[in-house]
């Protein structure tokens, strides 16, 4: 029988858990970490392709094992290894420029995004990003139609609000793509941006949800797990985004942009307890 965690302390068999509650000591079955790691390995192709995936997917299937309080600390510790490895990946691609842009002004909000979340939980911010995310295809195409581009000091001002929004939530990726693509970046050479710009900030994040308890050693096996797909589901993906175009890319955004804001919003939707 799965055992899960009620609040911050105790015991509960998962019957008599809610779907909402946090879970910081818990004992996975075999069975359920298969799965982790099998989504996780989707999670990170996909991830190489589009440019993010896991803070998407993984939700899906954590928040009814681990409890929606804890999947932002795992998924942010995790992410110490996926998105090193697509930067490994791709890192001929990096724009080196930009990334250091976004780092540096990210750093205190995303501090201070990851503080706010340990305080308050993820349900709401979990329904506010499926939102958003939706909102964020027709916006990037009129952004498009307009020819709005963001030059290096509209990129530093809108990552001073990405940092915000990665630091609480899980998903927020895709704000960054966007905001890359803006900023005339397109195919791999985003999804290496993109990884570096996450893998930094995700040490100050990963630190925050540490230093506020929420990332104890019961949590720890199960970020892990998914991390280390990371490096296979890299390489599937390097080996199918070489033959893709910056074009079939951009589509593939857009696609996985609408579906990841369905599928974080569906989920607190359906509870209501």
């Amino acid at each position: 029988m799965i055992l899960y965690g009620s609040g911050r302390h105790g015991l509960v068999t998962a019957p008599d858990r809610p779907f909402h509650e946090s879970n910081h000591s818990l004992s996975l079955a075999f069975a359920d970490l298969i799965l982790i790691a099998a989504v996780a390995f989707g999670a990170q192709v996909l991830g190489g392709v589009a440019g993010y995936g896991t803070g998407l997917i993984m939700p899906l299937i954590l928040v009814p094992l681990i409890g929606a309080e804890a999947v932002v600390p795992v998924i942010a510790m995790a992410s110490l290894i996926t998105n090193p490895t697509r930067l490994i990946t791709f890192w001929q691609y990096l724009d080196r420029r930009k990334a250091v842009i976004l780092s540096v002004v990210g750093i205190p909000t995303v501090m201070l995004g990851a503080f706010g979340f340990s305080l308050l939980g993820g349900k709401q911010a979990q329904l506010f990003i499926g939102a958003m995310l939706i909102s964020l295809v027709p916006l990037r195409h009129l952004m498009k139609a307009v020819r709005l581009k963001l030059s290096d000091r509209g990129l530093a001002v809108s990552g001073f609000g990405y940092g915000l929004l990665m630091g609480g939530t899980t998903g927020s990726g895709v704000m960054l793509l966007s905001m890359l693509m803006s900023a005339g970046l397109s195919g791999k050479a985003v999804i290496a941006t993109d990884a570096a710009i996450s893998t930094f900030l995700g040490l100050f994040k990963t630190g925050v949800f540490y230093s506020a308890g929420e990332l104890p050693p019961s949590l720890w096996l199960g970020a892990i797990l998914i991390g280390v797909m990371a490096t296979p589901g890299s390489l599937v993906a390097k080996w199918l985004a070489d033959r893709l175009s910056a074009t079939s890319h951009n589509l593939i955004f857009d696609v996985v942009i609408v579906f990841g804001g369905l599928m974080l919003m569906v989920p607190p939707l359906l509870y209501q307890g």
